[in-house]
């Protein structure tokens, strides 16, 4: 595949309010996961790591930190004096749909007749993996796909929004669609809205749904196509998860404690990429005891961790225990405190002598600049 032969398109917003504590001052993208990085970076990564060297980032609102985190797009090798990383806000549109993709995409109509690719890779920020590109665009233009969906075969995520199942023939053609359909059992669903399909053809369907005014994505631009195009899908293996709920953030980050977890997800023939923090090392004070934690750089340590996520610059005081907990950057848990399943945000303080439970079924969650 020749990299520039394809355009990746991702939706910072898409599915903000299935975790609206964290969405509340920032895009879905910008969701800080794993002690050093955003939601937004495995898209990315996945994408440049497959060759494809001009992505757009469609935004709506929120997404001051989200410039501020991708800047020029050094970081993923996007600063380029051609292609490379576009920024693209939201546009004076017709219609004021919430997180309507049909809506977004006629926005940026212009970008899209500008681009000279052959393919676009459409993809949300709601999912965390570590996939090849590659081998869908490869899959596609063997099968002389119109578009290709990417799916997983499984079990429903627990409060997935909208979810898309399909009907697939033994040759990996799409039959049939459903969506959020009741199942319990395994099934054949969508990826976090990834999608390939060659350029000039979403422009028209974009257009026809406009002059039509359809803007449900999964209703009027996949399920409208299955008897008019040819659509394939392709299965994801690798590990995956789905953030689509409070509970579900946590566990994915939880699940990084998993050797086998991170080997897939941080492989090194294709690293994640993230904005790059110069900070000291973490330092780990005298009587303090970490284990089975994730610690990033900047962390000071004088109190006990076990089963965590710190982020960068967390400091734990003296006496403190925390277990099973996801502490963003620059955060500070002061002396003598006990927490047990809590989420806090970034630069939260939480003072001496405090104590926090939550349950694995129902983390408490602190929101941004909080002192407690």
């Amino acid at each position: 595949m020749r990299g520039n032969n394809v355009l990746g398109l991702i939706f910072s917003n898409i599915h903000e309010e299935q975790v609206r504590e964290l969405t509340e001052r920032r895009t879905m993208g910008s969701v800080p996961f794993g002690g050093r990085y955003r939601l937004i970076d495995f898209s990315i990564s996945n994408m440049v790591n497959s060759g494809i060297n001009k992505v757009g980032v469609i935004t709506k609102g929120n997404y001051q930190s989200l410039m501020d985190h991708l800047g020029s797009g050094k970081a993923w090798d996007l600063s380029r004096k051609r292609e490379g990383l576009y920024i693209l806000p939201p546009f004076g549109n017709e219609c004021s749909l919430s997180n309507s993709r049909i809506e977004s995409l006629s926005s940026i109509n212009v970008f899209l007749s500008n681009s000279r690719e052959e393919f676009v890779l459409l993809t949300d920020c709601d999912v965390v993996c570590n996939i090849d590109f590659t081998e869908v665009v490869s899959s596609h233009i063997k099968n002389n796909a119109d578009m290709t969906v990417i799916y997983r075969y499984g079990k429903l995520p627990e409060k997935m929004h909208d979810a898309s199942v399909y009907t697939i023939d033994p040759d990996s053609r799409v039959r049939d669609m459903l969506i959020s359909p009741n199942t319990d059992g395994e099934c054949n669903y969508g990826l976090g809205g990834m999608l390939l399909i060659k350029r000039e053809l979403l422009i028209k369907i974009v257009a026809d749904c406009v002059s039509r005014n359809l803007y449900n994505f999964k209703r009027d631009f996949l399920q409208r196509s299955l008897k008019n195009y040819r659509i394939y899908a392709y299965e994801f293996k690798g590990f995956t998860q789905m953030v689509c709920s409070m509970n579900s953030y946590f566990d994915a980050n939880m699940v990084l404690m998993l050797p086998t977890v991170r080997a897939q997800l941080f492989n090194s023939d294709r690293p994640i990429y993230t904005k790059v923090r110069d900070d000291m090392p973490a330092l780990y004070g005298l009587g303090s005891s970490v284990s089975n934690s994730i610690i990033a750089d900047g962390c000071v340590i004088e109190g006990t961790v076990e089963n965590c996520v710190l982020f960068r610059g967390v400091h734990v005081g003296k006496n403190a225990k925390i277990q099973n907990c996801v502490v963003m950057q620059d955060s500070s848990v002061g002396t003598n405190c006990k927490l047990n399943y809590v989420v806090i945000d970034k630069d939260v303080v939480i003072k001496n002598d405090r104590s926090l439970l939550g349950f694995q079924s129902y983390p408490v969650f602190i929101s941004k600049g909080s002192v407690v």
